[in-house]
């Protein structure tokens, strides 16, 4: 049976930043534009701008309603979501407007996958400021979607780079509070959310490592007791639930192994133990899957770049690796829900 094409739905992001440009560049690709059923969501004037900032031009269909064709096309069709203020958007800085246009065009992406009419959800950068300033109560953007979701199970940010996946035991948080947070569940959870998005994106034998916390891996206990207490318990239950997990590794080596493709994923234990060595690894690679919901969205892993918002100089790389990891979680999630 031929594989089905996915059907993804595409967001500019927040125009204060780069995302109409490089929503721009990414269709003006033929391979990218040929590798789904495409609906974008967002400022039909917005997307002009990214075009004329990117140098580029592609097709496109205005529809009139936030719905893909039933019918594959070539064609990727848009959806105008509200309008820009009076005066305009703002650029290359925060603003309420901006942020509620983007939880507005978000909304009507999550709804189109929860509803089973497209796959997966990409969108362009998003500005937390932005966000909070026009009433997003939640911490961050995967906290909303899962409200918006009425998800209650355990999420994760999920960060990718070259073919390496990483998630996290906390996130968020201060880094005093980190220690406290850290129990056997958690990282357990953390490796299983990331072991199921793995194999969702085609990883048939996943292999996966367990980030100590303390210097030395605690150096037998001299430097802190959680590798003895907790995390290699943790590694050891995870391993009898079938989990391929090894470990706890020194945080200061462990990406050695990744980088000598020993591991295809590290579950961290705070936020920057895995993003400083990812943003080391290539930064303009990036790309950050939202773990742990019952739909595929991911985006890339770098923000809006107020400073070179306009200049025609964004980077599509992330932008691209993004649409491909969707693509391939769209293409699972399509080919189940026609399977049965």
């Amino acid at each position: 049976m031929t594989t089905p094409k996915p059907r993804l739905v595409l967001t500019l992001g927040d125009p204060a930043g780069i995302g109409s440009e490089l929503v721009a560049r990414l269709l003006a690709d033929e391979e990218a534009r040929q590798a789904a059923d495409i609906l974008i969501l967002g400022d039909e004037d917005e997307l002009k701008n990214g075009m004329d900032i990117a140098g580029v031009r592609f097709e496109y269909e205005k529809v009139s309603e936030a719905a893909l064709p039933s019918q594959a096309t070539d064609v990727p069709s848009f959806f105008q979501v509200g309008t820009a203020p009076e005066g305009g958007w703002k650029r290359a800085e925060e603003s309420a407007e901006g942020g509620a246009h983007c939880l507005e065009t978000l909304g009507k992406g999550v709804d189109l996958v929860r509803s089973g009419k497209a796959d997966a959800l990409v969108f362009a950068p998003l500005n937390k400021a932005s966000l909070h300033s026009a009433g997003m109560s939640q911490s961050d953007e995967l906290h909303w979607f899962a409200d918006r979701l009425g998800h209650n199970g355990s999420v994760s940010e999920l960060n990718v780079m070259d073919g390496l996946w990483t998630s996290r035991v906390t996130s968020h948080i201060a880094l005093r509070d980190v220690a406290d947070l850290i129990t056997e569940d958690k990282i357990i959870e953390a490796a299983r959310l990331i072991h199921s998005a793995l194999k969702d994106t085609g990883f048939e034998s996943p292999r996966i490592g367990v980030c100590g916390l303390n210097p030395h891996n605690g150096d037998n206990g001299n430097f802190g007791t959680e590798e003895i207490e907790i995390i290699t318990p943790a590694v050891e239950r995870a391993k009898a639930l079938g989990l391929p997990v090894e470990g706890p590794y020194p945080s200061d080596t462990i990406f050695l192994k990744a980088v000598a493709k020993e591991l295809d994923a590290i579950v961290t234990l705070y936020h920057d133990q895995g993003q400083i060595a990812i943003k080391l690894l290539g930064f303009w690679q990036g790309v950050t899957v939202q773990g742990g919901l019952p739909i595929p969205i991911t985006t890339p892993a770098h923000g809006t770049a107020f400073d070179i918002r306009g200049k025609g100089t964004a980077n599509v790389g992330p932008m691209r690796n993004a649409w491909n990891i969707a693509c391939a979680m769209g293409t699972r999630r399509r080919t189940s829900r026609i399977s049965n």
